[in-house]
């Protein structure tokens, strides 16, 4: 996904080569700085790499979740269609708790 955007990856960091003139850097000094670089680079595709992975399982959780909570609120409609039919009246105390316990676990509420 990020790869794309990346324009260095740490081979090319670290196989590059430079024009050392009289008056240029020391090649040790750079050399250092870039094996930082490298390592910089290999922990933030590794922190890239983790996050996707994260995000995958919540999505996934999240899927699951609304499914749950579908399957909920269709017995609860299925609950209180019951609860309004003629002759059920004897019921009708005990299926409001029922609703009342779904909804409490639906939204949460305590």
């Amino acid at each position: 996904m990020y790869q794309d955007k990346i324009m260095l990856s740490s081979k090319e960091i670290l196989d590059k080569e430079f024009k050392v003139d009289t008056r240029g850097y020391r090649p040790q000094e750079v050399d250092k700085y870039l094996d930082v670089v490298i390592k910089d680079y290999d922990e933030f595709n590794r922190i890239i790499s983790d996050l996707e992975k994260e995000k995958q399982e919540v999505i996934e959780d999240n899927i699951r979740l609304k499914q749950e909570v579908r399957r909920l609120r269709t017995q609860i409609d299925a609950l209180k269609e019951s609860a309004t039919m003629p002759g059920n009246s004897n019921n009708n105390a005990d299926l409001l708790r029922r609703v009342s316990n779904l909804e409490k676990i639906i939204y949460g509420k305590e």
